[in-house]
């Protein structure tokens, strides 16, 4: 089959049109990605001759016999594709940081920030509240245990008095850089420095407390600002308060998950409370006031209208839970429910008989 044909291109395409059509074709029908080999292997074989300007040359005047003149390179390609597995040839590993750079499945050639591997782990943690606490802003405090910055080094990660070098192995960049020559062509990949472990200097002794990290097992005391209105398994970042980073690198964040306890009395939902309340058959029918608690820990009156049916929902405005936006308050609906006694005295059977004899 002619090679044009094979990579979907036309006889005048452009050494970028053939990259292209081969970096496409070869994603979708690679083996390891569950394509079609035979089909995989024409289309290298294409790219090898038509991505090479004096192959494609060769191949133009005298066809696909020219390899046979000393093209080679698509032979080369089919025998190490063949012979992988045995060893010889390109590996595995090597054909796989090919296409990882090729098509970026790896990101073989990325480098990896400084900051990042210098940069602390974050952290999560679990606080529980009370109800009353979201009607304001508080403050809880906790001691957590994390990795601190160690006070011999000040996080230097040096003894005191010595001198950090820049590492003489990556230059202070944390990489080391790598090409790789195949058949394919050469590819550069970027690996974490094996001398600093990707942190770019080396002191010339290490901390003798930290052993060089430049940080510590330790506690902190942390104070959490947790804002009025917070519902349960809302979540609290703070920048930097986790662990810290190595040679002074950046903590890691801290999350705090805040969990508010059941309350007693009080159903929340949302930013609205629900309580029932219980009356008797007198007080709604004639109505009444009475008292009810409020989440301040503070009662106050509430007018049942006369003719009050069981059920019935009064609202109170502004009794609820401060809203997370910091503007006003939800609401407290009062649930009525009307008490109707299993014993009752003869004075009350008295008088029931009464009103029942008048029709109520």
């Amino acid at each position: 089959m002619d090679y044009y044909e094979i990579l979907g291109v036309t006889k005048n395409a452009s050494q970028e049109e053939v990259k292209k059509a081969f970096h496409k074709l070869a994603h979708k029908y690679h083996p390891d990605k569950g394509g079609d080999e035979k089909k995989f292997k024409e289309i290298n074989e294409a790219y090898q001759v038509l991505s090479d300007a004096t192959k494609r040359q060769q191949y133009d005047q005298f066809g696909k016999g020219f390899d046979q003149m000393g093209g080679g390179g698509a032979q080369d390609f089919n025998w190490a594709w063949q012979n992988q597995s045995q060893g010889q040839g390109m590996d595995a590993e090597d054909l796989s940081d090919i296409f990882e750079n090729f098509f970026s499945f790896g990101g073989g050639g990325r480098r990896a920030s400084k900051k990042d591997i210098k940069k602390g782990k974050d952290i999560q943690v679990d606080i529980e509240i009370n109800l009353e606490d979201t009607l304001q802003q508080t403050t809880k405090t906790i001691n957590l245990e994390k990795l601190i910055t160690c006070h011999r080094c000040e996080g230097k990660g040096a003894e005191p008095g010595t001198k950090i070098h820049e590492c003489v192995m990556c230059r202070g960049q944390g990489q080391v850089q790598q090409v790789k020559r195949t058949i394919l062509g050469s590819y550069t990949t970027f690996t974490t420095c094996p001398e600093c472990k990707g942190e770019g200097t080396k002191p010339e002794k290490p901390c003798n407390v930290c052993r060089g990290e430049g940080r510590t097992k330790g506690r902190e005391e942390i104070q959490i600002n947790i804002p009025a209105g917070i519902d349960s398994n809302q979540v609290i970042k703070m920048d930097g308060k986790a662990d810290a980073g190595k040679k002074n690198g950046r903590a890691g964040d801290l999350y705090v998950r805040v969990l508010v306890k059941r309350h007693p009395v009080f159903v929340r939902k949302e930013d609205d409370l629900y309580i029932s309340k219980t009356i008797g058959f007198s007080q709604a029918v004639l109505g009444d006031e009475i008292e009810i608690p409020t989440l301040e820990g503070k009662n106050m009156l509430l007018t049942i209208p006369q003719g009050t049916e069981s059920g019935k929902v009064l609202r109170i405005s502004g009794k609820g839970i401060a809203h997370f936006n910091g503007y006003g308050n939800g609401n407290l609906y009062v649930e009525l429910i009307i008490d109707t006694p299993r014993k009752i005295s003869k004075e009350q059977r008295k008088v029931l008989d009464q009103l029942k004899n008048l029709g109520l």
